[in-house]
């Protein structure tokens, strides 16, 4: 009877026990863990930063220049950013001693031939280009200046106003390349060609352009980049009007349509001496965008530009290393640029033009020095506004005299025959089975490489754009104290850690009461505390039954330090892209945040540590549709690996008081991103140049002392990989573990109480 009456008064306690547990975890789970006034300098401190690091920029640009006052001064400016310029594009292939290029249709006009190719850029990398070439070229002697178009993001190179060009040209004796830029026209990298590609209806003529964005994140995944590869293919576009017998080398030139084709046009003719000439349209100074400009445009105007996900204009470390878009366009001086605008622009006040001037004064070469512009504004209307797909008639008009001066060509009647887009397509059925084209995404995977161990810390620094971890103390600033007016068991308070004037960290800390001198686990995800409280409130009230403390900050740009949104053309992308301008990354910046925190808790009395890295993202189904045009319904889910991925890179820079690493939902690797041509993961994921040397498994390894407890991990499409995958994928870092219980790996994710378990347990030994 009495051991009766103990179980019945037992069941009735932990009945009452848990009824107080649930009540607890609910009451966790609604809690308002914002720390900053949504309205406070500390909130908006992630935009302060970039604007004040764009006005540091923006002033010592305009010091460098006017420390300028010599030819002499000029050269050593340019040649030096000019050398830094190439080196932020990826590391370009050998030259080739001769380019193949196919023919594999001829098209016969009145004064004319459009011959339809295919050159090799690089190993089974093909271009696919449009030759105008004059009519008979091949029977006579006379020399033809050699004419590369570049296509805006608007429309490959069939598009009504390039065939003008390349027609007017070629029947006034030039050779006019109009290739295919990557991504686009029969070189895009994903299916939908057309209406019937997909069952839903989409824009069919903007998905080159927005494929640009998963094009620029792959390849900086590998330290190349999408400008650099343009401008690859541009440098081999040269070499095949070098081919033809009759090209006289003296007069190439090249034009950068608006829209996306000025960008490379313009870093092609920095990097190429073949180049003769250029007309760079909207690059390098006023933007269409660009306010009115005002008389102290000097020191007003924004010379280095701003971060978006269109990243052949904000070119990564330009603003770190000092090739802003002006001096870019500036040093293909003393030979000729048309510096051409879109729209209505104003010579007056335009601070870029007048910095022309001297440069081409320097070399008494302003005869080498001709502007094109247009009417209107980019938000004006047709026929006031002069708007066009690439390089329109009203912008090729006040070109044709320059021409002339130039390249003696008369001014010419405009083009009135126009063909049809699948008259120009270079690809056929036998060409690709012969030449067995690659795709971009098979040409850079698969590279080999090893980082080296014994630097593993000094690899991810530079990788992440960190010159040095910070140092000093951290002062904390006690914001409020929560009363939930029942025993808890624990308390918790809201603070603010500052370091200096651009950190202020927001944390939430919770301490078990009566335990002096706790373990503490810190909690990181792309939603911060928040995120931690309405997902995963159980696992911290465990591990605050356990007599573990919780700490849960918000690093710069998680919780309610985030930036609107987190696709394409969010404030997180756009935030993210800034950072990479400036030679920084997200988790770069995030990772000295941590880096203070970890270094400050042990002072205020917290023992040893734990890193929890968590995503709240929901994986997508395996069966899900991946092959989908951007912005239509229904899209799959983006993963959230910040948190998985920190916690790593915590562990690898926290020293001896890290003693743990739980990831639930993270990356499985990097390279999972370069499985498909789809990308479901956020700009800030990426860390440029980690791939081949580096990947999460390798900081797996570089964490071998530490317990690590990895599950629910994700792919680049964030499909939950299962555990044969995992296995593999960790293969490494497990057998290089000193006790076979210092790693656990999981497809599915274990309970809370079982995580708390683990970390408590860990943060014993």
């Amino acid at each position: 009877m009495r051991n009766l009456f103990a179980i019945v008064i037992a069941l009735i306690v932990g009945a009452i026990a848990g009824a107080q547990d649930a009540d607890i975890i609910a009451t966790l789970q609604k809690m308002n863990p914002r720390v900053f006034d949504a309205e406070s300098s500390d909130a908006k401190l992630r935009w302060e930063s970039i604007k004040k690091l764009r006005e540091d920029v923006n002033k010592k640009d305009v010091e460098a220049w006017r420390s300028i006052k010599t030819k002499a001064d000029w050269e050593r400016l340019r040649d030096e950013k000019v050398a830094l310029l190439r080196k932020s594009l990826g590391q370009f292939p050998d030259a080739p001693k001769s380019v193949k290029v196919v023919v594999t249709k001829k098209i016969e006009g009145e004064g004319y031939t459009i011959e339809n190719i295919i050159y090799e850029s690089r190993p089974g990398f093909y271009v696919t280009a449009n030759l105008y070439v004059p009519a008979g070229d091949a029977k006579n002697d006379k020399q033809h200046p050699g004419f590369i178009v570049v296509h805006s993001h608007h429309n490959p190179k069939t598009q009504g106003e390039l065939q003008d060009m390349g027609i007017l040209w070629a029947k006034q004796g030039c050779m006019v390349l109009v290739p295919d830029m990557l991504g686009h026209g029969e070189r895009r990298q994903h299916p939908f060609v057309d209406a019937k590609s997909y069952p839903e209806k989409y824009e069919v003529g903007r998905q080159d352009y927005r494929f640009r964005y998963n094009n620029a994140l792959q390849l900086h995944l590998v330290g190349e980049s999408l400008v650099g590869w343009m401008v690859w293919d541009l440098m081999r576009g040269v070499d095949v009007l070098y081919l033809r017998p009759n090209i006289d080398k003296s007069k190439i030139m090249v034009f950068g349509s608006v829209a996306g084709g000025g960008d490379p046009c313009a870093v092609f003719a920095a990097l190429d001496p073949r180049v003769t000439a250029s007309a760079p349209f909207n690059f390098g100074g006023p933007q269409p965008e660009t306010g009115k400009l005002g008389e102290d445009a000097e020191l007003a105007f924004n010379y280095m530009g701003g971060g978006s996900w269109e990243s052949t204009r904000n070119l990564k470390v330009s603003a770190k290393d000092g090739f802003l878009p002006w001096l870019i366009v500036g040093s293909i001086a003393p030979r000729g640029l048309v510096y051409g605008h879109e729209f209505a622009w104003d010579k007056d006040r335009d601070p870029v033009w007048k910095r022309f001037n001297t440069i081409w004064g320097f070399y008494d070469a302003k005869d080498k020095l001709a502007s094109s512009h247009g009417r209107g504004s980019v938000r004006g209307m047709a026929p006031d506004s002069t708007h066009c797909n690439n390089i329109g008639f009203e912008h090729r008009k006040p070109i044709y005299p320059t021409l002339t001066t130039w390249f003696g060509l008369p001014i010419p009647e405009e083009n009135k025959k126009r063909y049809l887009s699948s008259e120009l397509q270079c690809w056929t059925d036998q060409a690709r089975t012969e030449l067995k084209p690659k795709t971009m995404l098979e040409v850079i995977r698969g590279r080999e490489g090893g980082g080296s161990k014994s630097e593993a810390q000094e690899n991810w620094l530079r990788l992440l754009g960190v010159s040095a971890l910070p140092t000093g103390n951290c002062k904390v600033e006690e914001v409020a104290t929560w009363d939930p007016k029942m025993d808890v068991g624990f308390s918790l308070t809201k603070c603010v850690y500052r370091h200096d004037s651009n950190v202020a960290i927001p944390v939430v800390i919770m301490k078990p009461n009566g335990v002096k001198n706790p373990p503490v686990v810190i909690g990181l995800a792309q939603e911060g505390k928040a995120g931690f409280f309405k997902h995963r409130a159980e696992t911290i009230y465990e591990l605050l039954k356990s007599g573990v403390a919780v700490a849960l900050p918000d690093l710069r740009g998680t919780g309610e330090t985030a930036a609107d949104g987190r696709g394409r053309q969010s404030g997180g992308t756009s935030y993210s892209a800034s950072l990479l301008m400036h030679g920084q990354t997200v988790p770069g910046v995030q990772l000295q945040e941590l880096v203070l925190l970890m270094r400050e808790l042990p002072k205020q009395g917290f023992s040893n540590i734990s890193l929890w890295g968590d995503s709240f993202a929901e994986p997508n189904n395996e069966d899900s549709v991946f092959a989908k045009p951007y912005d239509v319904s229904n899209m799959p889910r983006q993963s959230e690996p910040m948190g998985g991925t920190l916690a790593l890179l915590g562990g690898l820079f926290g020293g001896e008081n890290v003693k743990a690493i739980y990831v639930r939902g993270g990356m499985v690797s990097f390279r999972s991103m370069l499985d498909s041509t789809f990308c479901y993961f956020p700009h800030d994921a990426v860390i440029p140049g980690v791939l081949p040397s580096n990947d999460l498994p390798t900081l797996a390894d570089a964490n071998a002392k530490r317990g690590l407890r990895m599950e629910g991990l994700v792919d680049g499409l964030n499909r939950r990989v299962d555990d044969k995958t995992l296995k593999a994928a960790y293969k490494a870092a497990m057998f290089s573990r000193p006790a076979h219980d210092l790693m656990t790996l999981r497809s599915e994710p274990a309970t809370p109480a079982e995580v708390a378990a683990w970390l408590a347990g860990r943060l014993r030994k």
